[in-house]
């Protein structure tokens, strides 16, 4: 393969055309194996270098992006605690009055979600994310002072517009981490929405407990001021150490460290290092593949399940016939299995790189255990079914945008699916507010999340054969004249569409 110096184009010999899989192969430490030897003890010393790059970029982001995720699950689940916590008594809330102010966080949420992912570059990460922070924990502590359900949807709107400006997460990781990396490091950022989740329980238990009518407040005013202040604090944080982009580091690397890592970039096809060029024919051109469809089923169907999970468990689990102080602290044993659950398939995803599997494999629990909610009423066994459905259902998102990060690229391209990602599913996480409205059982509810998951399997196993389709396409192809005319173009011009480009299934 013969390639230029320049980073944005490829020019390939079609006499050099070798077996896709090595066309564009990135040298990894678990892809060894696969590498002739003269080539591994060339790359020796690169790969210590990229093994102490890797451990200095993971001590750099992860935490302080982990911190950024935490903190927005607590201003979006927050209001789940709050409810039983006496906010429906105080503010005279009816059902659908509950299930508005959580859709109206998630509408803000789809409104901002494209700005809010494709300026990050433009605005600089650690200004975006420590801005938007601010912004949510101040509307947070204000809602201490809300009196009525108009001035509490008013701030959950608010407080969704901003929380969208940190939602690209992992299209920042796709600017830093190659594709064997992905999942791993977005299930770390991830595990912080079920972490978050849990603490937010514990937080709750601890406040009903110990302030509640402390200062004439009731406890949900506490919460919404403890978890409105927190964020605000840690923006700081955000706000000095967070690193924008590859080509603007500063401190903490070597010269020898900064060339690597503008490198490790470049191989994830974050082919703009510069100031980037937003293509807006691109950001509309990926709604004409399919397999951009069969993602967003999947997105879809995740978003639903998780987005009412996260909003109605305090609700469910008291349902189950636990009091509501108990079922504050039962919800952290529910989030804890999602952890570990997006820690698990995130793991063997990388590990095999077996990416539409094991996302189609990760969601036999959300069957099964949807199933037993719907048709069975022991108590137990209902409330080890919600933990076995929030083992399955958390997973999905990490999975599926980590993979779309790899089948995308592009900084438009990749950056607009990405928001997509959270756009589309944000809509079915509306519909799956408003599907829980009955109570204690909700049927109707668990009856449709059976649907989506069954939906959210079946996709992903379509998708998985759709992208090997086009793989085989293009290896038929890679003699024609017209993959001999598209290799003139760069990767950034045509994303995934470069005849050099292949899927990981």
């Amino acid at each position: 393969m013969a390639a230029n110096n320049s980073t944005d184009k490829i020019f390939v010999d079609t006499t050099e055309y070798r077996d896709p899989p090595t066309l564009l192969q990135t040298i990894t430490p678990d892809s060894l194996g696969d590498v002739p030897k003269g080539e591994v003890e060339e790359e020796e010393f690169d790969l210590k270098l990229d093994r102490r790059v890797k451990w200095k970029l993971d001590l750099f982001i992860l935490p302080l992006m982990a911190s950024v995720y935490f903190f927005a699950t607590m201003g979006k689940s927050d209001l789940g605690n709050a409810k039983i916590a006496g906010l429906n008594e105080d503010l005279g809330l009816s059902a659908s009055d509950y299930s508005n102010a959580a859709t109206v966080f998630l509408v803000a949420t789809i409104i901002f979600q494209l700005p809010g992912t494709l300026l990050i570059k433009k605005i600089h990460p650690n200004r975006q994310f420590s801005g938007a922070m601010i912004t949510w924990g101040f509307l947070t502590a204000m809602t201490v002072l809300a009196t009525n359900s108009g001035a509490l949807l008013a701030l959950r709107f608010l407080i969704g517009a901003a929380e969208a400006f940190v939602q690209g997460g992992i299209f920042y990781l796709s600017f830093w981490y190659q594709y064997s990396e992905y999942a791993t490091r977005g299930a770390i950022i991830s595990s912080m929405s079920t972490i978050a989740g849990a603490f937010n329980g514990l937080i709750a238990y601890a406040i009903v407990m110990n302030l509640d009518g402390a200062n004439g407040w009731r406890a949900w005013r506490w919460i919404f001021l403890i978890e409105g202040i927190a964020p605000i604090a840690f923006a700081f944080v955000v706000l000095i150490f967070l690193p924008s982009s590859p080509s603007g580091l500063t401190w903490g690397f070597t010269e020898e460290e900064k060339r690597h890592i503008v490198k490790r970039s470049e191989r994830a096809h974050n082919t703009t290092t510069e100031e980037p060029k937003i293509r807006f024919k691109q950001i509309w051109a990926v709604m004409l593949d399919i397999h951009f469809w069969l993602f967003m089923l999947v997105s879809c169907g995740a978003s639903f399940c998780q987005s009412s999970l996260s909003n109605f468990l305090p609700d469910i689990i008291a349902g189950f016939g636990y009091s509501d102080v108990n079922a504050q602290l039962f919800t952290t044993i529910v989030y804890v299995c999602g952890c570990v659950g997006i820690l698990f398939f995130s793991r063997i995803a990388d590990k095999t790189n077996a990416r539409g599997i094991v996302l189609a494999v990760s969601t036999i629990g959300a069957v099964v255990g949807y199933a037993i909610l719907i048709w069975v009423t022991n108590r137990d066994v209902r409330f080890a079914a919600t933990c076995l459905v929030a083992f399955s259902i958390f997973p999905n998102t990490v999975l599926q945008l980590s993979w779309s990060a790899m089948s995308f690229v592009g900084y438009t391209r990749r950056g607009s699916v990405l928001a997509f990602c959270n756009i589309f599913p944000h809509l079915f996480a509306i519909s799956g507010n408003q599907a829980y409205q009955d109570p204690p059982y909700y049927s109707i509810g668990n009856s449709a999340a059976l649907g989506m998951s069954i939906m959210m399997f079946v996709a992903s196993i379509a998708l998985r054969w759709y992208l090997g389709f086009l793989n085989n396409k293009k290896k038929r192809e890679q003699f024609s004249e017209r993959s001999a005319e598209l290799r003139l173009k760069s990767i950034e011009e045509l994303g995934d569409h470069h005849p050099d480009f292949f899927y990981t299934l």
